[in-house]
């Protein structure tokens, strides 16, 4: 690392402490890449940051393990890439050194969205929904270069990046924005005022659309359930280890990508710390232990946040877990395309229930994944139908996505009437064996 001139030794040192040191290891392991990322020190927020860099490069977490030890903080990951293959490309093992190096991820992760105009949604989803926010947007001449859409639980969250169609600068005419917003809200208003829809357009770069879905989808309460929904089928549980001065949380679920970060995103945003941790996979299930505390050094002590814990746990895995058929459509950009194509969707009595789409120069690349009106299997004869009229070759048929959740039953590893259940570690055990597993002593007994 090269200093500026203007720090002076102790300086150096301070800064030096508290930069993470990497490690990435191909020897250890024969199945996964060992990412080790050691600091003496855990701000708020910084184990998401490294979570956040391996999700920016869409690999897999099979196995993790974070600790802490007075001031000093230790995270591996067991990572593959998205085909299940260790990593051998040493851009990409160059990149993960970097980015998790700087300690602050956020400097090195480029911004494919500067220069453009941000803007959110968040509303009651419905059928047709996107296809107007697009008419909207086309009537306005306003090109969608880069969209992220998400539903759970009747409603809709969306980033979009905008530029103008004509000159292709951002957006930045105040009267311009608020006929804009104003419109749009219009469409969103499908609930005659209650938990209305929201737009808002930002300056603020948003750096991972991922995570700031999840905000406002947290913001806009889609975790709470009605009486006539039906229960979650993600376990998650919570429990006080008052010895030991720790909220434990046990996730179990179905595996898949990005699980890990949409776990620890949720509990940053809800200001709680992760200290300990193991992340376990078995097959398609996976297993999940945080211990944790709030920001302010409190544990979890009312039954209310105790169960509001694991609605928005549940919530957050739920989001990206949306069944529905994954269509994928690679054609030449044009204005207005995004708007003939849900309108196409709609048409055909399909919904949308997660959507991301892209441009790269000339061309648009775009993921949906549909269902019926009613939330269950998109009718193949109306699949056929969109792909007659958008065009066979650009419209393929990926995947028939169902909703992953699995649920292992509870047993009494995870409750006692104690409060805590006996599958939860000795923190001291736990310590000891996440330093064998990162191969630091030659014993975890």
């Amino acid at each position: 690392m090269e200093w500026p001139a203007y720090l002076d030794e102790y300086e150096k040192l301070v800064i030096g402490m508290n930069t993470p040191k990497v490690v990435i290891d191909n020897a250890v392991c024969p199945a996964a890449t060992l990412v080790k990322v050691d600091s003496a020190s855990r701000k708020h927020g910084v184990l998401l940051e490294a979570i956040h860099v391996l999700t920016d490069l869409n690999l897999s977490v099979k196995k993790a393990y974070i600790s802490s030890d007075g001031r000093w903080f230790m995270d591996v990951f067991h990572v593959t890439d998205q085909f299940g293959n260790k990593l051998t490309d040493d851009s990409v093992i160059s990149y993960l050194e970097q980015s998790l190096d700087t300690g602050n991820p956020e400097i090195n992760r480029s911004h494919r969205c500067e220069g453009l105009t941000a803007l959110e949604l968040t509303g009651t989803d419905r059928p047709g929904l996107l296809s107007e926010v697009f008419a909207v947007l086309a009537d306005l001449q306003c090109d969608v270069v880069e969209v992220t859409v998400w539903t759970h639980n009747g409603r809709v969250a969306c980033i979009l990046f905008l530029k103008d169609q004509f000159s292709g600068s951002p957006l930045d005419d105040a009267q311009r924005i608020h006929r804009i917003e104003s419109r749009l809200r219009h469409v969103l208003e499908g609930d005659h005022g209650v938990r209305s829809g929201k737009t808002a357009v930002t300056t603020m770069a948003v750096a991972h659309p991922d995570s700031r879905l999840h905000q406002l989808m947290l913001a806009d309460r889609d975790y709470e359930r009605g009486s006539s929904a039906p229960a979650s089928s993600t376990f998650v549980s919570v429990q006080n280890w008052d010895e030991r001065g720790y909220s434990v949380v046990n996730v179990q679920c179905c595996d898949r990508p990005k699980l890990l970060f949409d776990i620890v995103c949720t509990l940053t945003d809800m200001q709680y710390v992760v200290f300990h941790g193991t992340i376990d996979t078995d097959g398609d299930s996976a297993h999940q232990e945080f211990y944790i505390r709030h920001k302010n050094g409190s544990l979890i002590d009312s039954e209310a946040e105790r169960h509001r814990v694991i609605q928005c746990l549940q919530a957050a895995i739920e989001r990206r877990a949306s069944g529905g058929t994954r269509l994928e459509l690679c054609i030449e950009d044009r204005p207005g395309l995004l708007s003939d194509v849900t309108r196409t969707f709609r048409e055909n009595g399909l919904l949308v229930t997660r959507a991301e789409a892209s441009t790269k120069g000339d061309m648009a690349s775009d993921v949906f994944y549909v269902t019926d009106a009613a939330g269950q299997a998109a009718n193949p004869k109306a699949i056929e139908a969109v792909r007659l009229k958008i065009g066979f070759d650009h419209l393929k048929v990926k995947e028939e996505q169902r909703p992953r959740f699995c649920r292992k039953e509870s047993t009494d590893r995870e409750a006692s009437p104690g409060g805590v259940g006996t599958g939860l570690f000795y923190l001291g055990s736990l310590v000891r064996r996440n330093l064998y597993n990162l191969g630091l002593i030659k014993s975890c007994s």
